[in-house]
C-alpha cells in the first residue's frame, strides 16, 4: 500500500505546504506527471482487468493492422497492434494511456484555483482506480479534461475532435459530446445544429451494431457494479457544493453552465444506480472531473465562511479517507495490492 500512499502525499504536501506562487512551477508539475506515468504505465499485475488487457494484447499478436482493428474501440486495438510491432509489451498501450491521462490532468489542473487539490481529489479514484484499472475509460477521461481546456478558452472544435478521439478509445465517451454546447458566450444554436450531425454520425460508426448488446447486458440484465452507490455519491457532494456556491462561482468564473449540467447528472445518476448499477457507474465515471474542479475552487468559492487553509487540510484529510477505506475494505483492492511494478517488484 506504501506506493499508493506516497502517490497520495507528495500532491498533498505541495498542496498544503508549498506557496501557492511556487505551486505553478512547471518542474515539479513534470516530476510528478512522470513519476505517475511510470507507476501506471510500467505496473505489473496491477488492476481488476489487467488480466482482461493482456488478452486483448496476446489477441492482436501475429495480426496485420486490417485483422487486428477488426471490431470495436480502433484506438485501443491500434495502440495493442503497435505495441506488438515494436516489441513493446503490454507496457508500450499502458504508457501511453498513462502520458494522456496525466496530461490531460495536469494541463486542466493547472488552469484550477488550488491547482494540486485537483491532483488530491484525482489520487484515490481516478488514477489508483480508473487508470491502474479502466484504463480505455481513463485514457478517455483524459481526453475529456484535456478537451474542456480547450472549450474553456472558447474552442468548441477542439473540444468536439478530442471527444471524438476519445470515444475511438472507449465508445460511451460519445455521450461528453453533447456537453460542448454549453460552452459560455454566443452561437449555442449554431452550436447545437453542428453537434447533432456529429454526435449522430459518430454514433452510427462506433456504436450502432453494438447499441442493442450493450442496452441488453448493462440495463435489461441490470448488472451490478460493487460500490457503485459510494462512487455515484462521492460525485454527489461536490454537485451539491457546486449549486450551494453558484453564485460565488458565477461571479468568480465562466464555466458555470458547463458544470451545471455534469452536477445534473450525478444527480440524477444517484436515482438511477439501483436500476442498472455497472451502466450508471460506467457513465458516472466521467462526472468525477466536477470532484477536481470544485474542490480544487472551493477554498476560495468558501472563503467568507472558512478559511482557506482550514478547507484545504478538510479536503486533502477527506480524500486520504476515501484512499483509506477503498485500499482497506474495497471488494477487488485486492487487485490492487500489492503494488507491483517491473522496475522494482516486490519493492513495495
Amino acid at each position: 500500500m506504501l506506493t499508493y500512499w506516497l502517490m497520495y502525499f507528495i500532491p498533498a504536501s505541495i498542496a498544503l505546504f508549498v506557496p501557492r506562487k511556487q505551486q505553478k512551477n512547471l518542474l515539479l508539475w513534470m516530476v510528478m506527471g512522470l513519476l505517475f506515468v511510470v507507476l501506471i504505465g510500467f505496473r505489473f499485475e496491477v488492476g481488476g482487468d489487467w488480466f482482461n488487457y493482456l488478452r486483448h494484447y496476446d489477441r492482436i499478436v501475429g495480426l496485420s493492422l486490417k485483422d487486428a482493428m477488426h471490431g470495436g474501440d480502433p484506438g485501443h486495438k491500434f495502440l495493442n497492434w503497435l505495441s506488438v510491432k515494436w516489441a513493446f509489451g503490454v507496457y508500450g498501450t499502458n504508457v501511453f494511456y498513462g502520458v494522456v491521462l496525466m496530461y490531460g490532468l495536469i494541463k486542466f489542473s493547472r488552469q484550477q484555483t488550488y491547482p494540486w487539490l485537483a491532483i488530491v481529489a484525482a489520487v484515490p479514484y481516478l488514477i489508483t482506480v480508473v487508470a491502474m484499472g479502466y484504463s480505455r475509460q481513463g485514457v478517455a477521461i483524459g481526453l475529456f479534461l484535456l478537451a474542456v481546456t480547450y472549450l474553456d478558452k472558447g474552442k468548441f472544435i477542439m473540444y468536439v475532435v478530442i471527444i471524438l478521439i476519445a470515444a475511438l478509445f472507449h465508445k460511451t465517451a460519445l455521450l461528453l459530446l453533447p456537453l460542448g454546447v454549453f460552452l459560455y458566450g454566443k452561437g449555442f444554436v449554431l452550436r447545437i445544429l453542428m453537434i447533432i450531425p456529429i454526435a449522430y454520425g459518430a454514433w452510427d460508426l462506433l456504436l450502432s451494431e453494438q447499441q442493442d448488446k450493450l442496452w441488453t447486458n448493462y440495463v435489461e440484465a441490470q448488472m451490478q457494479s460493487d460500490g457503485a452507490k459510494i462512487r455515484v455519491a462521492m460525485n454527489l457532494l461536490p454537485s451539491l457544493l457546486l449549486l450551494m456556491y453558484r453564485k460565488e462561482w458565477k461571479r468568480t468564473y465562466n464555466d458555470y453552465r458547463f458544470w451545471l449540467w455534469i452536477a445534473i447528472g450525478s444527480i440524477i445518476s444517484v436515482f438511477l444506480v439501483n436500476a442498472a448499477s455497472t451502466a450508471v457507474d460506467r457513465v458516472a465515471l466521467y462526472f468525477i472531473p466536477i470532484q477536481l474542479v470544485l474542490f480544487s475552487r472551493l477554498p476560495y468559492l468558501a472563503r467568507k465562511q472558512i478559511k482557506p487553509s482550514v478547507t484545504k487540510v478538510l479536503i486533502v484529510l477527506g480524500y486520504a479517507l476515501v484512499l483509506f477505506v477503498w485500499l482497506t475494505f474495497a471488494t477487488h483492492s485486492k487487485y490492487w495490492v500489492p503494488y507491483q511494478n517491473i522496475f522494482f517488484q516486490g519493492l513495495f
